[in-house]
């Protein structure tokens, strides 16, 4: 009598430690969780003791317990499925963009000569925008006094010029953006003027590949070109 008890207690411990998951934890397919569910069950009610029978409590929790691990796997493939399609559909829309020049956050600006573009987000305007343009050294190359500006994103162009009138050197400089209202500052971010040269789809979502060799998500561009 002792060792069918003992059977007993061992088919129940483990029916349980198979419902939460504690055996076999690399496996989530919903049917090797039923049958292994059905097995122990049916395990332990052939070696329980004919004196003291499984309480019909105990198997309905069971049965319970089965139910949510289930109804949870169900889920969770019913999402990742969900979420595989709508990255693929993002994905396709994204595509369209390539080819196109959009601005995102960033602070640099390139030129060959002829200037560059790079651009402006001011959240609430500004009565004035100041733009100053650096070396890499972090001396002031061109200043730009560009006034009033409406809310919104701006793109601006350099013509490549230095303060100096003499032609800035090719290359790559960086840029700050100074925004008042009334005396006061204003809240300004500069924006990188690049073209989209192809989309990529990670785990952290849709990612655009840009001419500037940054990748930024598609919730990052302020406009499109």
């Amino acid at each position: 009598m002792t060792t069918v008890q003992n059977t007993t207690n061992t088919a129940s411990q483990a029916l349980l430690d198979s419902v939460n998951g504690k055996k076999n934890t690399t496996t989530s397919n919903v049917n090797e969780t039923q049958d292994r569910f059905m097995t122990l069950l049916v395990t332990q009610m052939k070696n329980q003791d004919p004196l003291n029978p499984m309480d019909n409590a105990q198997v309905t929790s069971q049965m319970a317990q089965l139910s949510t691990v289930t109804g949870i796997n169900k889920l969770n493939s019913t999402v990742e499925s969900l979420i595989g399609n709508v990255q693929t559909g993002q994905s396709y829309q994204a595509a369209n963009m390539i080819g196109h020049n959009v601005l995102v956050p960033g602070n640099s600006v390139s030129t060959t000569g002829t200037g560059g573009y790079f651009g402006v987000d001011l959240p609430i305007g500004a009565d004035k925008l100041t733009v100053t343009i650096k070396d890499s050294a972090g001396a002031t190359i061109r200043t730009l006094k560009l006034g009033a500006q409406d809310a919104g994103s701006s793109p601006i162009n350099w013509d490549g010029f230095a303060d100096d009138g003499a032609v800035a050197k090719t290359g790559s400089y960086k840029f700050e953006v100074a925004a008042t209202i009334s005396g006061q500052t204003a809240a300004a971010e500069g924006l990188n003027y690049a073209q989209v040269m192809s989309v990529s789809n990670s785990t952290s979502g849709i990612k655009l590949n840009l001419s500037n060799l940054a990748s930024v998500s598609t919730s990052d561009v302020k406009e499109i070109f």
